[in-house]
């Protein structure tokens, strides 16, 4: 009874600002810690401003950024799908430029309309995707195996295509999907009005998607992050997005790859999270005999996923080739290399199971601005090469460590 009375005592004691500014600490080092990820790319980011003398943050850089590493990006978004089914693909570096290549002969040896020839070379990229999807799914052969194979029946196949000679001058319309713009829609003005109507939209949607987000959690009585938290991270995000915009708004617009990036982003993002095909890619990776014991189709779910990748490594292919508005022999070198850099480094877990397409957007970007800062600075490729090594190196063996903490509890 004694020692009753002096727990509620001491209990007694302790400050409630005290005991709501720790659950508030708290909340804010947990979502620090989840993420990780997008703090890096701000330590990154703000690093090579300085180290650029502000060149990084430049409009013009900024959209560079955007259209440079846009083929990436679709990349990455294809291969954290198969990196979280515990696969890997090493071939799409070869199919994009396979499909590129077969595009320069649709829009320029054959004169078919642009946007036929598009039509025409994303089927072959999903074709490419069910062949490889067959071994790996239904055949049973690794995917490391089959993806190595393709990587070089699919970069022969490319110079048998282009006759091992460059195909180029492609059509307007075509060019747009890596080098196209939306600006002008509210009349030529600077900075354009229609880009900032567009970034001010999408600040807006954000808010209220969070605002709905966190009632519903609260009304289901779900725990919510503290109100000052929230509000915080929500003003940081929009100014972001502010910033972004007002640099596209500057120069030249709205970069089309941009665009396209937005709209993969927002399908894929839905399917990862609110599908049952999203649900069964993280069952399988996470333990694929339990998946299959589930009922889960895993051979189903693995072919799909490779006609995914195809579809994808054909959609870069065509956006590099655009941009560069010629389809070549070395089209889609180390593309590979840079995809599953990205969604590593995004956070996606090696033995498979873990992973998001915002992460590896982000894992890509980091790639990108360590790519784009580096070369401002002046330093050769193979000082760039050893730090992005060391950037992977450091990435997977913080993911490892994690691990290890997390089963030591």
């Amino acid at each position: 009874m004694t020692n009753t009375t002096e727990s509620t005592a001491v209990g007694s004691n302790i400050n409630p600002t005290e005991n709501k500014f720790t659950n508030w600490l708290s909340h804010v080092l947990a979502d620090l810690g989840k993420n990780g990820i997008f703090i890096a790319l701000i330590v990154v980011v703000l690093l090579f401003s300085v180290l650029t003398n502000g060149i990084l943050l430049r409009p013009q850089n900024i959209s560079n950024l955007v259209v440079q590493n846009g083929y990436i990006l679709v990349l990455a978004i294809g291969m954290v799908m198969v990196i979280i089914a515990g696969h890997i693909d090493l071939s799409v570096g070869s199919v994009a430029a396979f499909v590129g290549a077969c595009s320069g002969v649709f829009a320029v040896n054959w004169g078919l309309p642009w946007w036929l020839a598009v039509v025409l070379s994303l089927a072959i990229g999903a074709l490419v995707g069910a062949w490889q999807g067959f071994w790996v799914a239904y055949v049973g052969i690794p995917a490391f195996i089959v993806t190595l194979a393709g990587m070089l029946i699919f970069r022969g196949l490319a110079l048998v295509v282009l006759g091992n000679a460059n195909i180029g001058s492609f059509p307007t319309e075509y060019r747009g999907l890596g080098n196209g713009f939306i600006t002008g829609w509210f009349g030529e003005t600077d900075p354009d009005l229609f880009t900032l109507a567009v970034g001010a939209a999408a600040i807006i949607l954000l808010v209220v998607q969070q605002l709905r987000t966190r009632a519903g959690r609260a009304k289901y009585g779900q725990e919510v992050e503290p109100l000052t938290w929230f509000v915080i991270k929500l003003v940081l995000v929009a100014v972001a997005i502010g910033f972004l915009t007002f640099a596209l708004a500057s120069y030249k617009g709205i970069p089309v790859t941009l665009i396209i990036l937005a709209v993969l982003v927002l399908v894929y993002g839905i399917v990862m999270n609110r599908t049952v095909f999203g649900r069964h890619i993280y069952a399988i990776g996470g333990n694929r005999h339990a998946a299959e014991l589930s009922g889960v189709k895993t051979r189903r779910v693995d072919f799909w996923l490779f006609v995914n990748m195809g579809f994808l490594a054909a959609l870069a292919g065509l956006m590099f080739t655009a941009r560069l508005n010629l389809a070549g022999p070395k089209a889609g070198t180390g593309f590979e290399l840079e995809a599953i850099s990205a969604a590593f480094i995004g956070g996606a877990a090696v033995q498979g199971g873990v992973g998001t397409i915002g992460g590896a957007i982000i894992g890509g970007l980091i790639i990108g601005v360590l790519n784009n800062g580096m070369s401002i600075m002046g330093i050769g490729i193979e000082w760039q090469q050893a730090v992005k090594g060391l950037v992977l190196l450091l990435a997977v063996a913080f993911d490892v460590y994690n691990k290890r903490r997390s089963g030591g509890r």
